[in-house]
């Protein structure tokens, strides 16, 4: 079985600073088919502050690097489109088949249309002597439910990063123990 116990924070692949692990059933076999660190407050603490860190200076970048940005996991999405469908089958028990079709393929939709949003959106007007402008607002915290996980993730990820801000990502199946 294999284990996906590191946190990405920072940049990095980064040990619990709590250790405990979570199985995470394979809802079609009720077998575990890995493992998940659960996380603590020092967890979260630690992601928020690499987040607020990560803030500064990401909130200074413009719409051509944002959208450089967003390219770029494009591509990457792509690259791991049928790794993405497999996991997304192991954690929901779905068929292959409606993970790759359904699943994935709407998190790949939603990069998309973000990417075409950013590249209409208006971030400043004028209007009677006065500017209205929209900036990154800081650093977002977002949970995903267990169904339709990419989805859900990509829904909310890919709007905030062509927005400017910064986030921490709670997926499902990632309990914190208080």
């Amino acid at each position: 079985m294999k284990d996906h116990l590191k946190f990405y924070i920072d940049g990095e692949w980064v040990d619990p600073i709590t250790p405990a692990t979570i199985d995470v059933i394979n809802p079609a076999t009720e077998k575990p088919f890995t493992q998940i660190s659960a996380g603590s407050p020092a967890d979260v603490d630690r992601a928020v502050a690499a987040a607020r860190r990560a803030f500064t200076d990401y909130s200074q970048w413009n719409v051509q690097q944002r959208l450089e940005l967003l390219e770029k996991i494009r591509v990457v999405y792509k690259d791991y489109f049928d790794d993405i469908a497999q996991a997304i089958s192991d954690e929901m028990g779905a068929p292959v088949d409606l993970a790759r079709g359904s699943q994935a393929k709407l998190g790949a939709g939603h990069i998309k249309s973000a990417i075409k949003a950013l590249l209409n959106f208006t971030f400043e007007t004028s209007e009677d002597d006065m500017i209205l402008r929209y900036e990154p607002i800081g650093v977002c915290g977002m949970i995903t439910p267990w169904n339709w996980p990419m989805n859900q993730v990509a829904a909310k990820v890919i709007p905030a990063l062509a927005a400017g801000c910064t986030m921490i990502l709670k997926p499902s199946g990632v309990y914190l123990t208080w």
